[in-house]
């Protein structure tokens, strides 16, 4: 399993929420005892949003997957238990499933769809629910199980270890005072430039380094932490782009926590010491494409270039993407390609890049008759 990650206070709020922000599920480790509980109620009041706990070694299946009711008519119904309304009448709010180590197997299952859907039963939980579970080490829990591989990489992996400060200021001042005394500034929604940025940098990564793509763990017990599968570089991607580049220290935890130890530090020092220009500013022409890139940086800035110019979604931006394709080599611009050709506004005209492009777009039929 890979190694416990251990922010400060303030780096875990600022992952937490950021994770929320970007529908990435969050594992929280730790030793019984050491507050993790206290920290998602207390994080829930300071946000002012509903919190339901959820204690998976004490429910069934049909807790989370919904209890079948006979309806008049002879159907059958899944309905949502009473935390799962709470959260709909609420609009949402954290969906914290505790002491997720220490359900059986059948309940941790049932928690996927919980944690992944947001379904519960019949019941789809408002879109505003983010999902924070937490997990004793199997060796410290009563009647443990190792989480198997698709559970585990279904989740962000951190650890919380208590905070003797935030202690101290706790048993003072009150633990809800203590901790927004470390709590950070709120986090802005990522624009399509954030985004970019963060395709970019997972896109160019993984066409340096395709064996870190998808990496299963094999051997017994390996699995229970996080590996690098599509799901969690997707994952990746999206909690990135919540995250501020000067913001390093929650960027390393996000990393590792999603794709592993091997992979997350490769991909951050793969990240370091490339010095990628911004796609935005490529894209506008304020930043040129250097002749001394290599492929992997080349697919990098044209999947950030081709995300921006797609969020903007103006006949302009869609031109001006087309002029970066063609300032590189067929075969590296043509996954960008057909990108833009299948998201071409219908007021575009069609640029003199595409012409070189063609035999490529016209067996993907994606050129007009």
């Amino acid at each position: 399993m890979t190694a416990r990650l251990t922010p400060d206070t303030t780096t875990l709020l600022t992952l937490l929420r950021a994770a929320g922000g970007a529908d990435v599920p969050v594992l929280l480790w730790g030793s019984p005892g050491t507050g993790k509980s206290a920290l998602i109620r207390t994080l829930g009041r300071l946000d002012a949003c509903h919190t339901a706990t959820v204690i998976g070694s004490l429910r069934e299946p049909a807790d989370l997957a919904g209890l079948p009711v006979v309806q008049p008519d002879g159907s059958v119904a899944l309905a949502p238990p009473r935390w799962a309304t709470d959260l709909r009448d609420a609009g949402g709010g954290y969906l914290f499933l505790d002491e997720l180590s220490t359900a059986p197997p059948s309940v941790q299952a049932a928690m996927l769809r919980v944690a992944m859907e947001k379904v519960v039963g019949d019941l789809v939980l408002p879109s505003a629910t983010r999902i924070i579970a937490a997990a004793n080490p199997v060796d410290l829990a009563a009647g443990g199980w190792e989480l198997e591989p698709p559970t585990a990489n279904r989740f962000l992996h951190l650890t919380h270890r208590p905070d003797l400060d935030t202690f101290v200021d706790g048993l003072t001042g009150g633990f809800d005072a203590a901790t927004s005394g470390r709590d950070p500034e709120p986090l802005a929604p990522p624009g399509p430039d954030a985004t970019a940025r963060a395709v970019a940098q997972v896109v160019g990564f993984l066409r340096a380094r395709p064996a870190r793509f998808d990496d299963c763990p094999t051997q017994p017990g390996a699995g229970g932490g996080a590996w690098p599968s599509p799901r969690t570089w997707h994952a990746l991607q999206r909690l990135l782009a919540w995250l501020p580049a000067h913001l390093e220290q929650a960027r390393r935890f996000a990393t590792v926590g999603l794709v592993g130890d091997a992979a997350g530090l490769e991909f951050l020092a793969w990240v370091r010491h490339q010095d990628l220009p911004d796609p935005a500013a490529v894209l506008d022409g304020t930043a040129p494409l250097r002749p001394d890139l290599r492929d992997d940086q080349l697919h990098a800035i044209l999947s950030g270039v081709t995300t921006v110019a797609l969020a903007r979604g103006t006949a302009d931006a869609w031109v001006a993407a087309w002029e970066v394709v063609g300032q590189v080599p067929t075969d590296l611009g043509a996954v960008a390609a057909r990108s833009l050709m299948r998201a071409r506004p219908a007021d575009a005209p069609l640029p003199d890049a595409v012409l070189t492009l063609e035999p490529v777009l016209g067996r993907a039929g994606l050129l007009p008759t």
